[in-house]
């Protein structure tokens, strides 16, 4: 039910591609690490993204899956750009950043005061024109949205994203207002 459930809110964003990693939540943490690693590190260097985001080490809200996905994601881009791990996986590949969740969660950026000069906003990027499609798609999470719909009240919890360098050069000017400045 949940695969279902991530396919349509990503079909809702307009993802064109997901893969699923075969880990039962919440028991992602005892995934077998080379496993995972050759898993990750063959999305990276097939998909070859500039930018990585994943969950800070704290898993943003401890949830033990989401501590292991920060630390098989940082793992898996370090041996993604090392050509000795995994050469059946395709050329190495380097990511230019990585980015994890920054400390002020996004349902709460419209109300954090002085959210410019906080640190840990590098990326405070302005997304309510998508407001509408991210609150679809946060709905398309049938089983967990109920539970989450308290903190996802309101027209401004979906009208802005933030990021802070995990890895990676720090824009010129933070908070920057775009992942990929022109």
């Amino acid at each position: 039910m949940r695969e279902a459930e991530v396919r349509e809110a990503a079909r809702i964003v307009g993802v064109r591609e997901i893969e699923l990693l075969p880990y039962e939540d919440p028991k992602l943490w005892s995934a077998p690490e080379d496993e995972i690693r050759l898993h990750l590190v063959s999305a990276i260097r097939r998909q070859r993204p500039t930018i990585v985001i994943t969950f800070d080490p704290n898993g943003a809200n401890q949830h033990t899956d989401h501590i292991a996905i920060s630390r098989f994601a940082m793992d898996a881009v370090s041996a993604a750009a090392d050509e000795r791990w995994y050469p059946e996986a395709g050329p190495a590949h380097a990511v230019e950043r990585v980015l994890w969740e920054a400390p002020i969660h996004s349902f709460q950026l419209a109300s954090a005061p002085n959210v410019r000069q906080q640190p840990g906003i590098d990326f405070l990027i302005d997304v309510a024109e998508f407001r509408e499609k991210k609150q679809a798609a946060a709905r398309a999470h049938r089983t967990q949205y109920p539970g989450l719909s308290s903190i996802f009240n309101s027209d401004s919890t979906f009208a802005w994203e933030a990021f802070r360098v995990g890895w990676g050069p720090r824009p010129a000017q933070v908070p920057a207002g775009d992942l990929w400045p022109s």
